[in-house]
Parts: structure tokens; sequence; C-alpha cells
């Protein structure tokens, strides 16, 4: 028995990194997985691989619409979802905040902050019609302990964080948890974006030095952490602002 059976769960920005690493843990685990991606192309790549129990959905989370028709489509495949993770995020290029434009500070905040407006919109209703639910949402360690260069992307993150919280409160007394996962820098597709710099040992080097089990999150981290949080054994934790960083943000 799995530790998720019978649960259907919506993962956001499925199609690669921590997002892939969190669905196939939860297929392992015995739950029935909506894989949603902008990357139509990915996220049908990865639901391919974990067959009957994962369905692809192309979703642009920073688009009411397309938020709503990812909901539809989980309900019409495998039911009202009983955990969601908001996982689909973006960062602008590590560099002076003054040199960030109004567009790519508009992309971060539809893409990190809004999407979380319009999932909780598509599925508390149905969630309350449940009686239950779990909610998490991918923070990060940006929103706790910031590093220069990421301004603005800090901020989203930090927004994330104290959302997530807000959102524990009020949906508390209804038996929706709600619980923040806050990773350190991973090697996922932003990688180089979040440094700022050339991929090499020196620059790594810069960045594993702040982090005291040195090295980077991987997926399989994060995964471990939305697997807990969304099981049974985590019913008492609510508004958990949850480091997965190696130490970096003590």
């Amino acid at each position: 028995m799995g530790k998720l059976n019978n649960q259907i769960a919506i993962v956001t920005g499925a199609g690669g990194g921590f997002g892939q690493g969190i669905a196939e843990l939860y297929v392992k685990e015995g739950a029935k997985v909506v894989i949603a991606d902008i990357r139509g192309d990915a996220a049908k790549s990865v639901a391919d691989k974990l067959g009957a129990s994962a369905s692809a959905f192309t979703c642009d989370v920073s688009k009411s619409d397309s938020v709503n028709a990812l909901v539809e489509h989980t309900i019409k495949t495998f039911g009202a979802p009983d955990i969601v993770v908001n996982n689909a995020g973006v960062t602008h290029l590590n560099k002076p905040l003054l040199d960030v434009t109004e567009a790519e500070f508009d992309r971060v905040y539809d893409i990190n902050v809004k999407s979380i407006f319009f999932m909780t919109h598509a599925v508390i209703p149905h969630m309350r019609k449940k009686g239950k639910g779990v909610i998490l949402n991918i923070g990060s360690t940006a929103g706790i302990r910031p590093r220069p260069g990421l301004t603005w992307y800090n901020g989203s993150k930090a927004a994330v964080n104290i959302i997530s919280k807000s959102m524990a409160v009020e949906l508390g007394p209804e038996k929706i948890r709600v619980n923040a996962i806050c990773p350190v820098l991973g090697e996922t597709g932003m990688f180089t974006q979040f440094m700022g710099l050339p991929d090499t040992p020196e620059n790594r080097a810069k960045f594993l030095g702040s982090i005291p089990l040195g090295r980077f999150s991987m997926p399989s981290d994060v995964a471990a952490a939305a697997l807990f949080l969304a099981s049974p054994e985590a019913e008492f934790f609510t508004g958990v602002e949850l480091p997965v960083d190696g130490g970096r943000t003590i």
C-alpha cells in the first residue's frame, strides 16, 4: 500500500525538475497525477513514462482560463483533486535590481504568485465538497534568506511563503492543509539563471559555500518533502515553511 493510494493530485511545472520528481514519487506511492506544464511535449513525455496513473495537460498557470481548464481536465480524467502542488515557477536572470525590466517583473509575479491565486479559486470549491484537501506551494529559501541579484524573484517567493501560511490559517477549519516547501538552489533548468554566472566549478563553489551539507538540492529531496506533507502522516502539519536546503537558512 502506497502512502497516497486513491489520492488524486495536480502537479504544475511537472515536465521536468522538482515537479517531475514529485509527480514520479506520487505515482509510485499510489496517486493518480495530472502532469501540468506549459511545455506540452515535456508533460506528455513524463506522463507516458508513468503510465495509466498519469495524464498530461498543457497549462499556462499565469492564465485563469488555463488553470480552470486544468482542474476540469483532472475531474474528468481522475476525479476532483485531493492534492495540488503549485510548483511552476520562473526567475529573472541574476542581475542588479534596476536592470530587471517591468516585463520581467510581471512575468515572475504572474507565474510565481498570481498562479496560486488562480489555482486557489479553481480547486478550493472542490476540496470543500470533499471536506478536506492538501495544497503545497513551492516557495524558496530565497524568500527566507535572500541573495543579491535576485531581488524581485526573492520577493515573489517571500509572497508564496507568507500566502501559504495565511491560507493555512483561513482554510484550516475546513480541513484543508496548506504548506510551503522552500528548496535551496537546485540543478534544474533555471540553475544558470539563478547563478547569473557561467556554470563552472569555481562559480558553483561560490554558492555551495553557503550550504552546510555541501551540495545543491535535488528533485528527490523536494519530492520526499512533498510526499510527507501530502500523506496522512502529516495530518497535523499546516502553515509550515519547510526549508529543503542542506542548512542554507540556518
